[in-house]
């Protein structure tokens, strides 16, 4: 019964989702949500870092800063504070391509974590829920924010996730429809510590008219993620597959939990 409200909840919630804004936003962060959650009162720190060695050139907008020969440097900083919800703050800095160095903004979340695995693994369900403010020439929409649903399903060395995000853009003058952007990850452990993977991130336009795929952002990932003692590490090397997206992009996010 208590699976079923929570579950009916997260559909009206994702209903809701589909009555804000059109979405664009700063590169800060290339990550496909799982079932992790801090647990009560523990603080995790994670670094993001993602760089674009070759990347379109063409600024989508006037002004608009891209991502060719950036790297974009976020840090997050977390904390549980129940046993199905945490807390974060990002701060996404920006290193361009002529060598200059900026803070983008200031980004906040809230994850809700209502379904977990077994130790011995099984189905989870949740959400985040983002809202930020960047400088406009790393998004259009300098006031943002954003939707992720998190389905997944977890083995002894197995982990399937989907993400379908919805992105509104929250600045007057800027469209009422919201975006959709699905994030896929497959991994398998390769060791007690080491797993091998795959991430495709789609972005697919307004959620209720799809852009053709041609002019769809489209990149997938070879990933390798370390789970260690004191610290976690997701590596990854991305491919764009169409005109629109960059065409490589390496990322890397080092997590650590302490104060349990």
């Amino acid at each position: 019964m208590k699976h079923r409200f929570l579950q009916q909840s997260s559909c009206a919630l994702l209903f809701c989702a589909a009555s804000f804004s059109t979405f664009a936003s700063l590169q800060d962060e290339i990550q496909v949500y799982t079932d992790e959650i801090n647990e009560p009162g523990e603080y995790g720190v994670e670094f993001h870092m993602n760089t674009t060695p070759k990347g379109v050139t063409s600024p989508s907008y006037s002004g608009e800063v891209v991502n060719h020969h950036a790297t974009r440097l976020t840090a997050e900083l977390s904390r549980g504070m129940t046993k199905t919800t945490d807390i974060g703050l990002y701060v996404p800095t920006v290193l361009n391509s002529n060598g200059q160095y900026d803070l983008a903004g200031l980004k906040m979340r809230f994850k809700w974590l209502p379904i977990q695995p077994e130790d011995t693994g099984g189905f989870f369900a949740g959400m985040n829920f983002e809202w930020g403010q960047v400088q406009q020439k790393y998004s259009e929409s300098p006031r943002s924010g954003e939707i992720r649903n998190i389905l997944g399903w977890r083995t002894t060395n197995w982990l399937f996730v989907v993400n379908p995000i919805f992105g509104f853009d929250a600045s007057p003058g800027f469209s009422h429809v919201p975006s959709l952007e699905v994030a896929t990850k497959i991994n398998r452990k390769v060791s007690e510590s080491l797993s091998i993977g795959w991430e495709r991130y789609n972005d697919r336009g307004p959620y209720n008219k799809m852009l053709p795929l041609a002019n769809q952002g489209l990149v997938n990932y070879v990933v390798l993620d370390y789970e260690g003692s004191d610290f976690d590490v997701n590596f990854g090397v991305g491919r764009g597959s169409t005109d629109v997206s960059d065409k490589w992009t390496v990322k890397a996010i080092v997590g650590y939990s302490f104060g349990k």
